[in-house]
């Protein structure tokens, strides 16, 4: 939803005007990539814990992971 408010409101701040298949291509775009995120999300959950570890994700970490976010912490080195 955000991306969505941010194409539709980057054209008023710039100034510049949308034509409305602009904004409607836009529009479906956005809804677009949410099914693929979706689709991915649910794929991944069917994986076993084992297959997770192998790709180096934990089950916590498969929405961050899939919308490309990192919110785990740095490896620091162990002595």
């Amino acid at each position: 939803m955000a991306a969505l408010l941010a194409t539709i409101a980057r054209p008023m701040i710039s100034g510049t005007f949308v034509t409305p298949s602009k904004l409607l291509g836009a529009c479906c775009g956005a809804i677009a990539q949410y099914f693929a995120r979706r689709e991915a999300i649910a794929r991944l959950r069917e994986f076993s814990d084992a297959e997770l570890r192998d790709i180096g994700l934990a089950r916590s970490e498969i929405e961050p992971a899939v919308r490309g976010l990192e919110h785990r912490l740095p490896d620091w080195p162990r002595r």
